[in-house]
C-alpha cells in the first residue's frame, strides 16, 4: 500500500546558512507500491494508445538507416538530458559543434572543445543500455542498473556517487540544503534497495506491453529516486533498455525523452499522478497509472513520427546529392560513402577509409568528387585537423531537434518550448 510517512528534518544551526536554509522542519516522504507480480489494468482509450505507439516505433524500426548508422541520435539525446542537467546556466552544445568535437576525437587529436567532450563521453553510457538490453536476451538486474548509472557519472563532478545507491534523503524542489519546501520528497533510504530490487523484477516480466512497461519502470525509478543524482538520466536510459530488450527498438530507438522535455509541465504532473495513497487497487491508483501511460504512449508515438520525418528528409537529400553528382557507379567507394554520409556527417579522409571498407587513396577521390559537387566541404577539427563536413545532414538534424522541442511537433505554429538550436540559415 503506498503511503506518507513523516519524518522530521533537523538542520545543523552552526552552519553559515541563511534562516531559510538552516530551519528545521516536519516533511512528508513518499513511500511507493511495489510493482512485481502487479496487475494493471488499462482503460480502452489507453490500450488504443499504447497499441498506436508501439505501432508507430514498429514503422520507424522498418524504416530506419541513418538513425541505425549513427550514434547522433544517441548524442542528440544525451546532449539534450546533459544540458537539462547542468548546472551552468545556459550551456548548449550545438550538433555541428558536437559532431566537430566527435571527427576530432575519431582523429586521435584533442577538439579543444571542454564542453562537447564532456557530453560526448556521456553518450558511452548509451552504448552500455545495447549491451544490458540484447532483444530477448537476459533480464536485468540490481547490478545492471547500478553499472548504467555508474557509466552516466563516471568522469563526472559526481563520479564519487556513481553505480551507489542513496544512503541519505534526497528531494526535489525548493532548497538543496532541507526539504522542508520541496515539491516532492521519495521514501527513506532505507527503503530504497528492497523498491530496487522490486524494480528489477519488474523488468524481468513480459507480461504487459513493452511501452506499457517501460511507462510505469520509469515512473517507478524517478518515484524511488535511487541516487543522489543522475536519477532523470538513468531513468530515460532505462526506457530505452525495457523497449530494446523487449525487441520493440531493435535498431533505432525513438527520442521520447525530448517529447516528454518539451511537455515538462505534463509530464511532471502526469508522473504525480502515479503517487497515489493507498492500495493499488483504489481508482486513484487506477486512474494516475492510466493518466500517465497514456501521456507515455503519445510521446513515443509522436517521437518515433518525428523521426520516421528525418529519415524520409534524409532520403529526398541522397537522390538530390546523386542527382548532382550524375553516374555513380553501384559498390564503388562514392556510391558507399553517400549511403554512409547520413550516419556520419563530419568525417575525415581516414574516417572515410574505415566507414567504407576501401583504400586511403579510393577514399581521398571519393571525398574530393563529393566535395567538387557540393555534397561535401572541407571544415577544421581540433587545431589543425582536415574535416569534410555534409551540412544538409547536420541541417536535418537541427530542424528534427527543433521540431522535438515544439509542443505541436512544427515550429512555424508552436515555437520550441525549451533550448533548442537556431534554426539552419
Amino acid at each position: 500500500m503506498a503511503r506518507i510517512i513523516k519524518q522530521t528534518w533537523c538542520s545543523d544551526l552552526s552552519s553559515g546558512l541563511s534562516r531559510r536554509d538552516r530551519r528545521s522542519c516536519d516533511y512528508e516522504a513518499y513511500l511507493p507500491d511495489t510493482i512485481s507480480r502487479r496487475r494493471f489494468r488499462f482503460s480502452g482509450d489507453v490500450v488504443a494508445e499504447i497499441a498506436e505507439a508501439e505501432a508507430a516505433i514498429t514503422s520507424l524500426q522498418g524504416r530506419a538507416r541513418a538513425l541505425v548508422d549513427t550514434e547522433a541520435l544517441a548524442c542528440l539525446l544525451l546532449r539534450a538530458e546533459s544540458v537539462a542537467s547542468s548546472h551552468i546556466e545556459g550551456l548548449q552544445v550545438g550538433g555541428r559543434r558536437l559532431l566537430r568535437a566527435e571527427a576530432a576525437r575519431a582523429s586521435g587529436v584533442a577538439s579543444g572543445d571542454v564542453t562537447a567532450d564532456e557530453v560526448l563521453g556521456n553518450v558511452e553510457a548509451m552504448r552500455l543500455v545495447g549491451t544490458l538490453s540484447i532483444p530477448g536476451g537476459n533480464r536485468p538486474t540490481k547490478d545492471d542498473l547500478l553499472a548504467l548509472h555508474a557509466r552516466l557519472l563516471a568522469g563526472t563532478r559526481l563520479g564519487a556517487h556513481a553505480g551507489r545507491l542513496r544512503q541519505e534523503q534526497n528531494w526535489i524542489g525548493g532548497s538543496s540544503h532541507n526539504p522542508c519546501a520541496a515539491s516532492f520528497v521519495p521514501c527513506p533510504p532505507k527503503h530504497v534497495g528492497p523498491l530496487v530490487e522490486d524494480l528489477c523484477a519488474f523488468l524481468a516480466e513480459d507480461s504487459l506491453p513493452a511501452v506499457a512497461q517501460a511507462a510505469i519502470a520509469h515512473a517507478q525509478l524517478e518515484t524511488i529516486h535511487p541516487f543522489v543524482d543522475g536519477n532523470g538520466r538513468t531513468g530515460r536510459a532505462l526506457i530505452h533498455l525495457v523497449l530494446r530488450r523487449r525487441g520493440l527498438t531493435p535498431l533505432a530507438p525513438p527520442p521520447v525523452s525530448l517529447v516528454l522535455a518539451t511537455w515538462a509541465g505534463d509530464y511532471v504532473d502526469a508522473l504525480m499522478a502515479t503517487r497515489y495513497r493507498g492500495p493499488a487497487t483504489s481508482a486513484a491508483a487506477a486512474d494516475g497509472i492510466d493518466r500517465w501511460v497514456a501521456l507515455f504512449a503519445a510521446a513515443c508515438r509522436r517521437s518515433a513520427d518525428d523521426a520516421l520525418a528525418f529519415e524520409e528528409a534524409i532520403e529526398d537529400v541522397e537522390q538530390r546529392w546523386r542527382q548532382r553528382l550524375g553516374r555513380v557507379r553501384a559498390g564503388s567507394t562514392g556510391d558507399l560513402l553517400l549511403r554512409r554520409l547520413p550516419g556520419a556527417p563530419i568525417v575525415t579522409v581516414a574516417g572515410a577509409a574505415e566507414l567504407t571498407g576501401r583504400s586511403v587513396q579510393a577514399a581521398n577521390e571519393a571525398v574530393a568528387r563529393l566535395e567538387g559537387a557540393g555534397v561535401l566541404a572541407q571544415v577544421t577539427v581540433g587545431r589543425r585537423n582536415r574535416a569534410f563536413e555534409a551540412a544538409e545532414v547536420i541541417d536535418l538534424f537541427t530542424d528534427l531537434e527543433r521540431r522535438l522541442a515544439s509542443p505541436a511537433g512544427d515550429t512555424r505554429v508552436s515555437p520550441p518550448a525549451r533550448p533548442a538550436p537556431a534554426r539552419p540559415r
